[in-house]
């Protein structure tokens, strides 16, 4: 399927049309490595954070934190639309197979912004946890390694054009536009059932068992010739949706089902 083809069929708006895809992919493939940078910065600021505010007052921050989930929920709504249209296209005119195999995603009307979008917010979307040092809310493993892990493997994946970039992308994207509106409305003193909660932790496992099936597809298509990845790539892929499969499904154990066992009331942070 060409370019043509694409363009007939999906609506491009111009900030997307000219978007240099190559310039991007080139920068990161000489750039990439800067993520591990950004994560060494980000674990001294979190955990030197952390020493500092141990003395001090909390800080609300509500307002802010309000306008930073809400900003980040917009972007991820967009992104989930726009690579969900390419994605859904794909499946229809193309079958599954393709949808996993093809690398169009990564400079396809459309989706070729969206892709590099994508992978550049993995370094704000650290600033998450700011929130949390400042306010002095209990920070757990799962999300300071799943903010490291992400940035690092989105970063290194990019810069080669993997296979199953598009499935990884739109499903991140979809479940941080849930994610991130459920922030916003309790930022904002919005009491929100705890079934949105389930809900939303609920599609994060169900995204990582589907990263997982997709690492293993690839792999096994990829010796077919028809997909293109490398071994290394996949066993990091694979490793990193394991543990976030093992983080998250505990997390729901501990949040959803312990506590309701005990009767106990569960704080969603």
């Amino acid at each position: 399927m060409n370019a043509t083809e694409f363009q007939l069929s999906l609506i491009e708006y111009d900030f997307e049309r000219h978007f240099d895809e190559r310039f991007a992919i080139e920068w990161m493939q000489d750039n990439w490595k800067k993520s591990f940078l950004f994560g060494a910065v980000y674990v001294v600021l979190v955990f030197g954070g952390q020493h500092f505010m141990k003395e001090r007052q909390r800080l609300d921050l509500r307002r802010l934190l309000m306008l930073w989930s809400l900003s980040l929920a917009i972007f991820s709504i967009i992104g989930a639309v726009r690579t969900g249209c390419f994605m859904l296209y794909m499946l229809r005119t193309s079958g599954f197979k393709q949808s996993v195999c093809d690398q169009s995603f990564y400079y396809g009307p459309i989706s070729k912004f969206w892709a590099c979008a994508f992978v550049l917010s993995k370094a704000p979307e650290l600033g998450d946890t700011m929130f949390i040092v400042l306010r002095k809310q209990r920070l757990i493993f799962l999300h300071w390694y799943h903010h490291i892990t992400v940035l690092v493997y989105s970063w290194y994946s990019y810069k080669d054009q993997v296979a199953g970039g598009g499935w990884f992308m739109t499903m991140n994207y979809t479940v941080h536009a849930l994610m991130y509106s459920y922030y916003t409305a309790r930022a904002a003193g919005v009491r929100v059932p705890k079934p949105c909660a389930i809900i939303i932790t609920s599609s994060q496992i169900a995204q990582m068992a589907m990263g997982l099936a997709v690492s293993a597809l690839v792999y096994q298509w990829m010796q077919d010739g028809d997909c293109h990845s490398y071994i290394d790539n996949i066993v990091w892929s694979s490793l990193m949706y394991l543990s976030y499969l093992l983080l998250f499904s505990s997390f729901f154990y501990q949040s959803y089902m312990k506590g309701s066992k005990q009767a106990t009331s569960i704080k969603n942070e």
